[in-house]
């Protein structure tokens, strides 16, 4: 980030009126984190499908392509289907490996590996970095790579069940697998798998009985049972791992399997750790039927009848901020704050590097819009992604289509609050 251009201007990346006009089917268009190329996925005939990037084409053509995305450092990755197989295509080139199928790929948070779930002879597993397990299972569910991009791990039956064995189900033919090495205990289900930060630890939801759920951590069970869990998450700096649980017919928060929390809710997910890892948010329910975001067991005063989405942490860890939906419209709570607009839809909020702005994009009527700390920006727009602020969050980096043109323009800041 340092190393792009953050010179105050516009650029006019590509013409996408004369793209449109130039191939019979278009997909959904990607850009570049440096804003610099833009990308889609273009059908040249009957089972002819190749990328597209600021008006060039790869030089290969698949039989098909899809889920074309950009990673952190700017390289263009795609599912594409050759010869009846599949595989992935990084920057133009495919890997050697080939697949039945394959799909749901993901890169890890430094960056250096990618991953594709896969089905080949009738078994499933991962390939990382053209590599595939050298033992696959029967069927596969989610997935992760480790912080440090060396492992990964997954959801996997790992053994067979004859039609309507239901002892047998119950018996267990779920676990983990570690790098394609399962582990020896066996769950009715799993899921969500996650590793730790430091890559040294897995935990996962599991299902111990038709109404037990509880976690299992690097294969070992905890003690204490639940009438339900959710996605665990690690704490920050000790490796513990944190849930939400029902007990006693409410929900939550557990560490290592004993209440943290003294709050009840009638539903709780998707906990959340502030950047320096000192808070713990979550969205939650203290009624039935109305949601919002409580930080360190204190809930926010609004809430809302329909929707609230993940916390979202400002860079300082001094504010919280997330979607929120009533009456079919969105709008975005700061701090248990909403904004007084609320639009059609409506995507997630960016803080500034200070944590004093808050930017979104917006739709209504079909078009897009910048929100920023609650009021529309004066332009419209084709299409708009994410703003991108400066490291020294002096600057903006707006990513849209106005005009039939693809425009990259840096902004600052004060120009557009």
């Amino acid at each position: 980030m340092q190393n792009w251009d953050w010179n105050n201007g516009e650029k006019n990346i590509a013409d996408i009126d004369k793209i449109n006009q130039q191939y019979p089917g278009i997909q959904e268009f990607v850009v570049s984190p440096d804003g610099e190329s833009i990308a889609a996925v273009v059908k040249k005939g009957t089972d002819e499908f190749t990328a597209l990037v600021n008006g060039e084409e790869w030089p290969d053509i698949f039989e098909k392509l899809w889920y074309l995305r950009y990673l952190g450092d700017g390289r263009l990755t795609g599912l594409v289907r050759i010869d009846d197989q599949w595989t992935l295509a990084v920057d133009k080139v495919p890997w050697d490996e080939r697949f039945y199928f394959a799909w749901d790929p993901k890169v890890s948070a430094n960056g250096e590996s990618i991953a594709i779930l896969y089905k080949r002879d009738d078994m499933c597993g991962i390939c990382m970095n053209d590599k595939p397990w050298e033992e696959g299972f029967l069927m596969i569910r989610e997935y992760c790579i480790s912080p440090d991009g060396k492992h990964t791990a997954a959801t996997v039956q790992v053994q067979a069940l004859k039609e309507a064995d239901i002892f047998g189900y119950f018996e267990g033919v779920w676990s983990v697998a570690l790098d394609g090495k399962a582990w020896d205990e066996k769950f009715v289900n799993t899921w969500a798998p996650v590793f730790s930060d430091d890559s040294s630890s897995v935990a996962v939801e599991i299902r111990t009985d038709i109404c037990d759920y509880s976690i299992a951590k690097n294969g070992k069970t905890w003690a204490e049972s639940f009438g339900c869990v959710w996605e665990p998450v690690f704490r920050p700096g000790n490796g513990s791992v944190i849930v939400p649980v029902r007990t006693g017919g409410a929900w939550t928060l557990a560490e290592e399997g004993k209440i943290i929390w003294n709050s009840r809710f009638t539903q709780m997910w998707k906990q959340k750790f502030s950047p320096d890892g000192k808070k713990l948010a979550v969205v939650a329910a203290p009624e039935m039927g109305r949601w919002t975001i409580v930080v360190d067991d204190k809930p926010w005063n609004s809430r809302f009848k329909e929707m609230v989405m993940e916390p979202v942490f400002s860079p300082d860890s001094g504010s919280t901020a997330a979607l929120v939906k009533d009456d079919g419209r969105w709008s975005i709570a700061v701090d248990g704050k909403v904004w007084n607009e609320f639009h059609d839809m409506l995507w997630d909020p960016v803080y500034s590097p200070d944590g004093k702005n808050v930017f979104a994009k917006a739709q209504d009527g079909g078009k897009f819009y910048l929100i920023t700390n609650g009021k529309r920006y004066k332009d419209t727009y084709e299409m708009i992604w994410d703003p991108v602020f400066s490291p020294d969050g002096s600057q903006v980096m707006l990513r849209y289509i106005k005009d039939g043109k693809y425009i990259r323009k840096i902004a600052k800041i004060e120009d557009l609050i």
